[in-house]
């Protein structure tokens, strides 16, 4: 799908607010209200925007440890890359997997209740077999920033 600035100014805006009125956002972006959501609902029918969500503030009723994992492979055969990350996908305290290429094969983020169940979990991996040849562990003191950033820095780029 092609977007034009428009339709980029509409998707920034509703990364700043999702809760914004289609008012508002009509004059953010300097639309008429009709024209305004006409782009909207295509951008929502195209999967374009997935959908709208809260962010919210865990810490503030709920503390939870949260670990960054470098996990290098055995292996390097599709085969072996394909069952690690249909294992990764089972399991819910694991709340991102990156591959990357260069030193490591795949960055995860996981989030537990303390560290007994962090590890807990990477025994659990590790006695599944998954290839795992190695993995180092960086627990996380504190979050300076949280965002999506790719899609920020593209849609601030394309506009």
């Amino acid at each position: 799908m092609k977007l034009d600035k428009i339709d980029l100014k509409i998707l920034a805006a509703l990364q700043a607010d999702g809760r914004m009125t289609k008012l508002r956002l009509a004059e953010i972006v300097n639309l008429s209200p009709t024209a305004c959501w006409e782009r909207l609902s295509r951008l929502e029918k195209s999967g374009v925007i997935a959908g709208y969500t809260a962010r919210i503030n865990t810490d503030r009723f709920l503390r939870r440890t949260a670990v960054l994992v470098e996990i290098t492979l055995r292996s390097h055969q599709q085969s072996d890359f394909n069952r690690f990350e249909e294992a990764i996908l089972k399991e819910p305290a694991i709340v991102s997997c990156d591959a990357t290429g260069g030193g490591v094969d795949y960055i995860l983020k996981i989030v537990s209740e303390d560290i007994d169940a962090y590890q807990r979990l990477i025994d659990k991996l590790l006695r599944l077999d998954l290839g795992i040849e190695r993995y180092f562990t960086y627990v996380i003191t504190k979050n300076v920033k949280s965002s999506d950033p790719l899609s920020s820095i593209v849609i601030e780029n394309a506009l």
